[in-house]
């Protein structure tokens, strides 16, 4: 007796790991951290144009304690930075860090005593990305990016 027959009807049959990872994988509850002028690029991409809805992302949150994605969007000061280790500390677990923009990445045009050198001395990072500001289309293409890693990852329930 086959198992559908058993059963009584069609049967799916997945690991609870891969339909883990999918289910997270479109449904990302961003905390966009914005400090400086990449926050423009970062509101067009959740405008209709673009649309970042479509990937599961576009209901952002602004408590850290309902988000599982930390977007830091600009350039972060060292005064800033024990304020963004706190936001990422009270987020829950499984979260991932996207660094969105090269002031983010790597300080960008600023190497003085006042900016952080890259937010990964800080916080760990999953996702980078480039540009001064990123294009939304350099946006979209790090959510799917960020998308493949999570469904790829070991899930842990």
């Amino acid at each position: 007796m086959a198992l559908e027959d058993a059963l009584g009807g069609s049967v799916v049959l997945s690991r609870v790991d891969k339909a883990l990872g999918w289910a997270r994988k479109y449904s990302l509850f961003l905390y966009p951290f914005v400090t400086a002028c990449c926050g423009m690029e970062y509101m067009a991409t959740a405008a209709s144009h673009y649309d970042i809805d479509r990937f599961g992302a576009g209901l952002p949150r602004f408590s850290p304690r309902q988000a599982d994605v930390l977007f830091v969007v600009g350039t972060i000061s060292h005064k800033q930075a024990p304020i963004l280790k706190r936001v990422w500390e009270q987020m829950c677990e499984p979260k991932w860090v996207v660094a969105f923009g090269g002031c983010t990445c790597s300080g960008g045009p600023y190497d003085n005593y006042a900016t952080v050198q890259g937010i990964d001395t800080i916080i760990p990072v999953d996702v980078y990305i480039p540009g001064c500001p990123p294009r939304p289309e350099t946006v979209l293409d790090g959510i799917m990016r960020l998308q493949e890693k999570i469904q790829n990852q070991k899930q842990e329930f």
